[in-house]
């Protein structure tokens, strides 16, 4: 199982970091570590950046914003420092951090340091090696909406992360600021936008419960265990976490969540091996975790419209660095086409309030 455990590779060209002052400030925190510093970067994400730092025989991980972002929120280092140094102890599948270093001067951005989490990330495509029965399939279709529901039920107030966000009017807010997001970034005309965001300012639900949310739950966030792939270890990319309605975070899982009936363009959009045979469908993912929950989940299509149109903004906020040249990462220049298949597949969603 070693081969499918997830490895840094060499450094993207732009995204380089200054190892002479990197080094420097490493050696401050760790003084006995006397061997020299190895960097590299983990190949995917299109947002925060993550690199694996070598330093003698301790091994470390470095998260810094993207090059050439102008999205400040987005991108709020210290932020995802402070969540993760309370939600640790009280959610093991989030990393244990250790340093954060707020001088711009050592690397030109905030960045901060956590312990790795070995394990096995399942992507788009399997190894062609892995073994992937239905029946693992299914187990691990159960772990993950398990694993969200025990985010969901973490105590918030006491980990000390009351002050995360405002549930009150979360929803709203959320509607407003990604629509407003939508078009600072915008640089194609696609009528679905305007139409989406009136139809949720119409239809927008009554939030009912409040919790700690990811906000980008899906498999290529998650570590599995690489002795049991239907066990998670690690939840990775906690820079939208905050306090809000817990259906946000599963309508984000239903979008990235692909079914193996859906139409072909639709398998684009996938993130994860969920076409797999043994797999839940979307349905069967809402229909787990309102029978695990008691929750009402009758109003679900909003969330998922919802959630659709919040990833083709965040993808046209990516594709605008490229736009406006702020960075030359040659896979950000075919994204309006997946903006345009998110807006469409979102109106979609919300005309046939099908899943």
């Amino acid at each position: 199982m070693s081969d499918f455990l997830d490895h840094p590779v060499s450094i993207r060209q732009g995204e380089e970091l200054d190892l002479t002052k990197l080094d420097r400030y490493l050696r401050e925190h760790f003084p006995n570590e006397t061997g020299s510093l190895q960097v590299r970067q983990y190949p995917s994400g299109h947002s925060n950046l993550t690199y694996s730092l070598q330093l003698a025989a301790r091994e470390l991980i470095l998260r810094r914003p993207p090059f050439g972002s102008k999205v400040k929120s987005a991108h709020d280092m210290s932020r995802e420092f402070r969540v993760l140094s309370k939600l640790h102890a009280v959610y093991r599948p989030a990393p244990e951090v250790l340093f954060y270093c707020g001088d711009e001067a050592v690397l030109g951005a905030p960045f901060y340091l956590m312990q790795p989490i070995h394990g096995v990330i399942l992507r788009q495509q399997l190894p062609p090696d892995l073994e992937f029965p239905a029946e693992t399939a299914r187990r691990l279709s159960e772990s993950f909406i398990e694993n969200l529901i025990r985010l969901h039920r973490v105590d918030y107030a006491d980990a000390g992360l009351s002050d995360l966000g405002k549930p009150e009017g979360y929803l709203e807010r959320q509607v407003r600021g990604w629509t407003d997001r939508y078009f600072a970034a915008k640089t194609h005309d696609y009528p679905e936008a305007q139409k989406i965001a009136a139809w949720m300012q119409e239809h927008m639900p009554v939030t009912t419960s409040t919790s700690l949310i990811h906000n980008d739950y899906k498999y290529d966030n998650l570590i599995l265990d690489s002795r049991d792939i239907t066990k998670i270890v690690g939840l990775l990319d906690w820079e939208m976490c905050t306090i809000g309605d817990p259906l946000t975070d599963l309508g984000t899982a239903l979008a990235y969540w692909i079914d193996a009936t859906d139409a072909e363009e639709m398998q684009h959009l996938r993130w994860g091996p969920t076409t797999q045979p043994g797999n839940f469908t979307r349905a069967d993912i809402v229909q787990y975790y309102a029978r695990q929950t008691g929750c009402d989940t009758s109003q679900i299509a909003f969330y998922l419209t919802f959630a659709r149109f919040k990833l083709a903004v965040i993808v046209q906020q990516i594709y605008y660095r490229y736009h406006e040249g702020l960075t030359t990462d040659k896979r950000f220049a075919a994204m309006p086409e997946k903006v345009q298949l998110l807006l469409r597949t979102s109106w979609d969603c919300a005309q046939t309030q099908g899943i």
